[in-house]
């Protein structure tokens, strides 16, 4: 990184805190979808800070067999501890490890980073579950270390566990939609809940994440073939769907369905159009009908006209302050840079470099 380096710790100045590090991450081979999502959750402060705190409560040794969890934090503990405050970090153990775990990231080809983001949460969770598991068979109890990290344990009867874990991951990042059907003759609504690491929308040219948001949660009739089995009437029936946000997460995960499957081509195509997305979000979908605010602190781009080829970068905001991470590469950025991430009016264009996952930070002072 070199002059570039000083260059960058030139202009942050003594804008940042001094514990704040800002490393470029090197590319094994096509790895930039990993190395830009992974920018974005180490600048997702809370997560960050839950990730080092697992990682300085829990004897890592030597010996220990590796998984994502333990090279992540391994990684960020890595960054953290660095006694610069700019520079380049090869993430070669936690890459690893990845493409050990899931033959989908073994070859060199392009990979989702939508895909990987979505794999790495669940297997965060899985192994958290499976270790409060092995915690509770060795002792009955768990250490006060362990508490902190998993949060309280779930109260137990007849030695089983009546609801699943709520992990650290699961109180940054989940929420939980409710679809709502209303049948048309009896006007019962029958609500189904489940549970989310992130929003996946559909797109459309020269829209916004609001009307995107408003889209998702719009009302579909279910009629003809398409009809609603109503327990109440106990017949098939007319009825109204729509899918509302029961329990807003405290980090919001948007991910824009730029990659569409088009019948008549036979194959994928990626959808380059134009969706604002704000600083600050008031997610208004919710069941409540209040709104919830969020502000904007990472962006993964994804650079190309394909799906299949192209490269991923990320837009990242810490303490006021925008950042362009490519790999290697760190500089900082204008907030007015962001908008030329939007995407583009016209289908054929030159700027090929489109916002792909948006997080979103929760302004509530309390995690609900």
């Amino acid at each position: 990184m070199g002059a570039a380096g000083s260059k960058l710790e030139k202009a942050l100045g003594d804008q940042f805190p001094e514990g704040e590090r800002y490393f470029g991450l090197e590319n094994f081979s096509n790895t930039c979808y990993c190395n830009s999502v992974l920018q974005a959750l180490y600048f997702c402060v809370p997560f960050r800070e839950q990730l080092l705190e697992y990682y300085s409560s829990h004897e890592i040794g030597a010996d220990a067999e590796d998984n994502l969890l333990t090279c992540l934090a391994d990684l960020f503990t890595q960054i953290n501890l660095q006694k610069k405050k700019t520079g380049v970090i090869a993430p070669k153990r936690f890459v690893q490890r990845l493409k050990k775990q899931n033959e989908l990231f073994r070859s060199y080809m392009h990979q989702d980073a939508h895909e990987f983001l979505n794999f790495l949460l669940n297997e965060l969770v899985d192994i958290l579950e499976k270790e409060d598991q092995a915690a509770k068979k060795e002792g009955g109890t768990s250490s006060p270390s362990e508490k902190t990290v998993n949060g309280p344990k779930n109260p137990q009867a007849n030695g089983v566990q009546k609801e699943p874990l709520v992990t650290w991951v699961h109180k940054n990042f989940q929420g939980i939609l409710t679809n709502e059907t209303r049948c048309l003759r009896c006007e019962t609504v029958t609500a189904r809940d489940e549970a989310f690491f992130d929003l996946s929308l559909d797109i459309e040219q020269n829209s916004s994440i609001t009307s995107c948001l408003k889209n998702f949660s719009s009302t579909e009739t279910l009629n003809a073939e398409d009809k609603f089995f109503c327990d109440k009437c106990c017949s098939l029936q007319e009825a109204q769907k729509r899918m509302k946000i029961k329990k807003p997460p405290h980090i919001l995960v948007i991910h824009l369905k730029r990659f569409k499957y088009i019948e008549q081509l036979g194959r994928y195509k990626k959808l380059s159009y134009r969706v604002v997305f704000p600083l600050e979000l008031k997610l208004s979908n919710t069941v409540e009908d209040a709104d919830s605010e969020y502000s904007l602190f990472a962006v993964v781009v994804h650079v190309g006209s394909g799906p299949n080829h192209g490269h991923y970068v990320s837009l990242v905001k810490s303490h006021n302050h925008w950042l362009f991470f490519d790999d290697e590469n760190v500089e900082m950025i204008d907030e007015s840079a962001v908008q030329t991430f939007f995407g583009s009016a016209q289908e054929y264009s030159s700027n090929t470099d489109h916002g792909y996952i948006l997080f979103y930070e929760s302004l509530c002072a309390n995690k609900s």
